[in-house]
C-alpha cells in the first residue's frame, strides 16, 4: 500500500518526499478519496466557523487579512494556505504560529493508517493534516484557502459557514476550463445552500450568479451588496448593516487590496454574531497584515528587490500597475521563472512596458520550462533577455551583476521563483555574490 519505511519514526522531510510520489499524478481533482479517509479517521466538522477562500488571485491576501482582524479581536484562528514559499510549515498556522514537525508527523501517521488502499496527492495529505491539527487546537475560527478551482478541491470536503471567491481570471485552464464561465463555475463550487457566498470583484462571469442561484446560496457582490471608496489616503467601507468610514489602507500593496479588504469585511460582517470584532480590531488587522511574496519590497546591497508571486496575466497586469505607480530613474530588471503550463506570453506581454531587462530562471520539477526556452518565448514577444540561469539563485546573481545604482530587481512568475529568492535575501548574507 505504498507505505514508507519506518513509518513511525522518520523525519518530516522524508514524509513530504514520500507524499510527492504516493499518487500517480500530482494533480487529481476529486473528493472521494478524502471523504473515505475522513470517514475512517472518524473526523467531524469543527464547531468553529469556517471561512473557505477561493478565486484566481487574492486568496492568500484575503486569508491573511481575515486572520489578522480576527486575531486582533482576540480570536484563536487556524489558517491553511498553499503553496509555501520557504518552509512547508507556512501552510498550517494556529494563532499566527507555524505548527511543529511533531504535530505534522502525528497527523501524517494517522492519515497513512486511515487511507488504506487509497493513494492521496501531496495537497490532499496537506489538507487532511490541517484538518486533523485544527481538530484539537481549540480554535474560534478556521480559514481554508482553496488550492485549485473549488468544486473538486480538497478543502471542499468541509462545508464553510461563509465562502469567498476573490476574483476570476484565466489560470489552470487545463483543469478548470479555458474560459471565464467554466472557471467561475468551478470556483463557485465552494458555495453552500442558505449560506453567505461573497464575490470580491466588480465584474463576474454569469456562472457565479447562476451557480449561487442553483445552490440557493446568499450571494453578496462587490459594488452591489457591499462597496468601498477612497478619500485622501483613507477609505470607507459600506456593508449590509454598517458603514465604516476613515479606515487605514491595507498594509499589503496594490489597489486590488482594497477589493480584497472590502470582501473580507463582508465575510466578517456575515459572521459578526459568532465572531465579534470591533473597529479597533479591523484597523489593527489592516495595518498589521503581512504576506511575503506579494509585492514585497526589500533592500539588499543598495538595491531594491521586489518579490511577487504573479503567475498569470491578470496578476501580471496588477504587478505592472504597481511598478508604474512607483517610478524610478533607473531600470527595472526582472528575474522571471514560470511553469510550462502557464500563459507565458500573456504574463510577459502584461509586463513588457514595465520591465527594461529580463533574466530567466529555470525551475525544478516536471512542470518546469528551461531558462533557455523561457528566454526564447519572451524574446518572441519583444522582451530584452540579457541572461539565462539554471536556478533562481543564479538568476538573481546575474540580475544583481546587471543592476546599477538606482535600478531595481523584480522577482516574479511562481512561488517556486519567489521562494528561493526570498530565502537567499533573508539569509543574512549577500547570497548573490
Amino acid at each position: 500500500m505504498h507505505r514508507p519505511p519506518s513509518a513511525v519514526r522518520h523525519s518530516l522531510s522524508e514524509w513530504l518526499s514520500w507524499q510527492e510520489t504516493l499518487h500517480p499524478s500530482a494533480i487529481d481533482l476529486g473528493l472521494d478519496r478524502l471523504l473515505r479517509t475522513l470517514q475512517r479517521l472518524g473526523w467531524r466538522r469543527p464547531s468553529a466557523p469556517v471561512v473557505t477562500i477561493g478565486g484566481t488571485n487574492g486568496k492568500g491576501s484575503s486569508a491573511a487579512l481575515t486572520a489578522a482582524i480576527l486575531a486582533a479581536a482576540g480570536h484563536r484562528v487556524g489558517v491553511f494556505t498553499s503553496p509555501h514559499l520557504i518552509r512547508y510549515h507556512e501552510r498550517i498556522t494556529i494563532a499566527g504560529r507555524e505548527v511543529s514537525d511533531a504535530s505534522l508527523i502525528a497527523a501524517f501517521e494517522r492519515i497513512d493508517r486511515a487511507r488504506e488502499a487509497d493513494t492521496l496527492t501531496f495537497f490532499e495529505f496537506n489538507t487532511l493534516a490541517a484538518l486533523l491539527v485544527f481538530e484539537t487546537a481549540g480554535l474560534d475560527a478556521i480559514v481554508l484557502e482553496v488550492g485549485m478551482g473549488g468544486r473538486l478541491d480538497a478543502v471542499n470536503v468541509v462545508d464553510p459557514d461563509v465562502a469567498l471567491v476573490t476574483s476570476i481570471a484565466l489560470d489552470h485552464c487545463d483543469w478548470l476550463g479555458g474560459d471565464l464561465e467554466s472557471i467561475g463555475r468551478e470556483k463557485a463550487g465552494i458555495f453552500r445552500p442558505g449560506r453567505p457566498a461573497v464575490f470580491g470583484a466588480r465584474t463576474a462571469p454569469e456562472s457565479i450568479e447562476a451557480t449561487a442561484a442553483s445552490l440557493g446560496a446568499d450571494l453578496l457582490r462587490l459594488g452591489r451588496d457591499f462597496d468601498w471608496a477612497q478619500n485622501a489616503g483613507r477609505w470607507t467601507w459600506r456593508g449590509r448593516s454598517r458603514v465604516l468610514a476613515d479606515l487605514p489602507p491595507p498594509a499589503l500593496a496594490g489597489e486590488v487590496q482594497f477589493d480584497n479588504a472590502a470582501a473580507v469585511l463582508c465575510v466578517l460582517e456575515c459572521l459578526a454574531d459568532r465572531l465579534p470584532h470591533g473597529r479597533a480590531a479591523i484597523e489593527t488587522g489592516l495595518r498589521s497584515v503581512h504576506l511575503p511574496g506579494r509585492f514585497q519590497s526589500m533592500t539588499r546591497g543598495g538595491r531594491e528587490w521586489i518579490l511577487d508571486v504573479a503567475h498569470n496575466p491578470a496578476a501580471a497586469k496588477m504587478l505592472a500597475a504597481q511598478l508604474a505607480a512607483r517610478p524610478l530613474s533607473g531600470r527595472t530588471i526582472a528575474v522571471c521563472g514560470i511553469l510550462a503550463d502557464k500563459d507565458i506570453e500573456g504574463v510577459g506581454a502584461a509586463l513588457l512596458d514595465a520591465i527594461d531587462t529580463w533574466v530567466t530562471a529555470g525551475l525544478p520539477g516536471p512542470r518546469a520550462v528551461t531558462s533557455a526556452q523561457l528566454a526564447e518565448r519572451l524574446r518572441r514577444i519583444g522582451a530584452h533577455v540579457a541572461a539565462t540561469a539554471d536556478t533562481v539563485v543564479a538568476a538573481c546573481s546575474a540580475a544583481q551583476s546587471l543592476a546599477a545604482p538606482g535600478d531595481r530587481i523584480v522577482v516574479f512568475g511562481s512561488f517556486l521563483t519567489v521562494g528561493p529568492a526570498l530565502g537567499a535575501l533573508c539569509s543574512g548574507s549577500d547570497a548573490f555574490t
